[in-house]
Formats: C-alpha cells, structure tokens, sequence
C-alpha cells in the first residue's frame, strides 16, 4: 500500500456531491444508456487525475508496466482514495487472457442512489468503470471497463470487467518473454 495519507472526506458531503452530480447527468441524458456513458466519462476524467494526484511522488507505479501491477496499485493504492477501503477482489476472468475483474461489495457509490422505474437498468458502478478506465489510460493501459452488478447474498457485488487492448497483450507478452 501507499506510504501516502489516504485523505478523509465526510460521508454526508460525499453523498451531496454524489447525488448531484447524478442529477445532473439524469437531467441530461433521454436513456440509461446516455446516463451511464455520461458518468464514464466524468469518472474518466476523476481517473485521469486521481492517478496524477496519488503518484505523484510515488515511483513505484511508473516502473512497473506489467498489466498486474496497474490493477494490484488501482486495487490497494488508489480504491481506498476513492472509498475508503481496497476493493473487496481482483480476479483473472479465466474465458479470457485480457480480462480481469475488479469486484467490491456494497459499492460507496450505490449506496446513495435511488433509481427512477425508468432508469431501472442503471447502475452507478459506471462512473467507477470510468475512474478506472482513466487510471489505466493515463498508466499506458488502454481498456474497455464495463460495470456490472450481481445480487450476492444480502448485499450487491458491482463488478468492473477490464478488457485491455490488444496492443497492451502484446507488450505482455514482451515483458513475459524477457
């Protein structure tokens, strides 16, 4: 983990900002689908600085270019920036080599949220989709991230699935070979 201080923001300002920033996306977009490409893109942008913000210093993340290492730092480092604790798992999808799973029970991001009957298919794990998904692009990992969220037990489990881009498996399997 980050020798850096993982900052503290209050819960109640954290949902204010959460649900406004929802509404705003919901007042703009005419389908599920728009709203949750609006929140990728937001959460892209956080993503984008947010890695800028906790690497700063931190030379760990920029000698380390295998696809591993990114997500165990996104995992452990930044998710606890993000929601205070590490995601709850980080799982190789065994159908494929270029997809991996990062998986957190009860998402901070979820649990503010009341979806309209409209929106029923929403899921708020997409603006997380969109904070990795500028993570690893400003690490030099191009992927597509899709959130997905699965009833568990009594609680829900918001998967991000990350599928890299090809020219990412080849620099793998470069590294690999050395």
């Amino acid at each position: 983990m980050s020798h850096l201080q993982v900052p503290t923001v209050s819960l109640s300002a954290y949902a204010y900002l959460l649900s406004e920033l929802i509404q705003y996306a919901v007042d703009r977009a005419n389908n599920v689908q728009e709203l949750e490409d609006r929140l990728d893109g937001v959460g892209y942008e956080v993503g984008a600085r947010l890695i800028e913000r906790i690497s700063y210093g931190e030379r760990a993340l920029r000698r380390k270019p295998e696809i591993l290492d990114i997500l165990k730092w996104i995992h452990s480092t930044a998710w606890p920036w993000i929601f205070g604790k590490p995601a709850d798992s980080l799982e190789h999808a065994a159908a494929a080599e270029d997809e991996f799973m990062l998986s957190d029970f009860d998402l901070l991001l979820s649990r503010f949220i009341s979806v309209p009957k409209a929106y029923g298919g929403f899921t708020a794990g997409s603006l997380a989709a969109g904070m990795v998904r500028g993570m690893l692009a400003c690490a030099g990992f191009p992927a597509r991230v899709s959130a997905h969220v699965i009833e568990h037990r009594e609680r829900p489990k918001t998967t991000l699935l990350i599928k890299f881009d090809p020219v990412v498996m080849i620099r793998q399997a470069q590294l690999e070979r050395k």
